[in-house]
C-alpha cells in the first residue's frame, strides 16, 4: 500500500463515502450485546449522508478521512471542539493534568469518532492508516488551538483501548453513552494535544 493520505473534507458531496465507511465499521466497535435494531438506529441517527453533511458544515467539527494511494477512504474521524457536553467528560477532563487549563482557555478537542475498515487496521509497513489518521487529528487539534483532547471508547473495547494508549491516551474517567436508548460505560482518554 502506499502511504495514506489524510485530508479534512470540506465538500458535503463526499459526505456519502464518509457515512458508508461509518456504517461498516461502527457496529464492529459495539459491544457483543449490542442489538442489530440499535445499531441500525445509532447509525441512521448520527451516521447517515445528512449526518455527515451537517458535521462538515459545522465550524465546531472537522471530518478528516484516510484515503489510500487511488483516493478510497479507508477510514474517517470526527473532531469536536470546545468543551465536552457529558457531565461526566467535562470532570474527567477537568481533572486531568492539564485539563482544567484548557478548559478555561477553550482549548479542548474530542476525538467523537475514529474508524478505519477492517482491512486497513494493521499493516507489515509502518504507513498504517490507523496511526496517519490518528496523528492528523491531534496535529488539526493543536492547529485548531487545542490544548488537551479527549475520547471515549466503550469499557469492553480492549482492543481500541490498547491502541489509544499506544497513541499516548490514558484512562482519565468514566461515561455513559447512549445507543439508541440503551445505556453503555466508556472509558475517557485523554492527552495534551
Amino acid at each position: 500500500m502506499n502511504s495514506p493520505i489524510v485530508e479534512t473534507v470540506t465538500d458535503p458531496a463526499e459526505a456519502a463515502a464518509v457515512a458508508e465507511v461509518a456504517a461498516t465499521t461502527f457496529p464492529l466497535a459495539c459491544p457483543p450485546h449490542s442489538k442489530p435494531e440499535d445499531i441500525a438506529a445509532h447509525i441512521e441517527n448520527l451516521l447517515s449522508p445528512q449526518r455527515f453533511v451537517d458535521y462538515i458544515a459545522d465550524p465546531a467539527k472537522q471530518v478528516l478521512v484516510v484515503r489510500d494511494g487511488a483516493g478510497a477512504v479507508l477510514g474517517y474521524a470526527l473532531l469536536v471542539y470546545g468543551r465536552p457536553d457529558n457531565d461526566d467528560a467535562l470532570a474527567a477532563v477537568e481533572s486531568a493534568d492539564g485539563g482544567a487549563e484548557a478548559l478555561r482557555a477553550g482549548a479542548v478537542a474530542e476525538v467523537s469518532k475514529m474508524y478505519v475498515l477492517p482491512d486497513h487496521h494493521a499493516s507489515r509497513n509502518e504507513t498504517r492508516p490507523a496511526h496517519a489518521l490518528m496523528r492528523a487529528c491531534i496535529d488539526a487539534a493543536h492547529d485548531h488551538g487545542a490544548e488537551y483532547i479527549w475520547l471515549g471508547v466503550n469499557e469492553l473495547n480492549e482492543r481500541a483501548q490498547k491502541y489509544y494508549r499506544k497513541m499516548g491516551f490514558a484512562q482519565i474517567g468514566t461515561k455513559t453513552f447512549d445507543m439508541n436508548g440503551v445505556v453503555e460505560h466508556d472509558h475517557v482518554m485523554g492527552q495534551r494535544a
